[in-house]
């Protein structure tokens, strides 16, 4: 219970990353064609455009790994006070909203872009928490 009280806002972010993430790479897996018909159309214009699949399928593996690490680092943190699983979570996802952020700057979806800053800045903080 220890680990869990000094730590609760880490607690906090992981289950926002594990809701975050396993929710959107699910929703990819699930929904494939109509989240890749949807996007070919958002990149339709731009060079990406063509890589709409691999890209679709890059993100959807990330977010399931980063969801699952999130989960062994909650687990992890909670059981044994270790933080390793829970920061290449949050390190994992920083990286793959990177990616997503990229992507809606190219398509030119500044208001997406703008969306994906607010679930950066809490997954940065959480790693902040995790490494000060």
């Amino acid at each position: 219970m220890e680990n869990f009280t000094s730590n609760i806002a880490v607690f906090l972010i992981l289950a926002f990353t594990i809701i975050t993430f396993l929710q959107s790479g699910l929703d990819k897996a699930f929904d494939w064609k109509g989240n890749v018909g949807w996007l070919k159309g958002h990149f339709g214009g731009t060079f990406l455009g063509g890589l709409v699949p691999l890209l679709v399928g890059t993100i959807l593996i990330l977010e399931i790994m980063v969801g699952l690490l999130a989960i062994a680092g909650f687990y992890s943190l909670m059981v044994n006070g270790e933080i390793d699983f829970a920061l290449w979570s949050l390190i994992l996802g920083a990286i793959t909203l990177l990616m997503l952020l990229f992507g809606q700057r190219i398509a030119k979806d500044y208001a997406g872009a703008f969306t994906i800053t607010g679930y950066f800045m809490v997954i940065v903080f959480g790693i902040f928490l995790l490494t000060a």
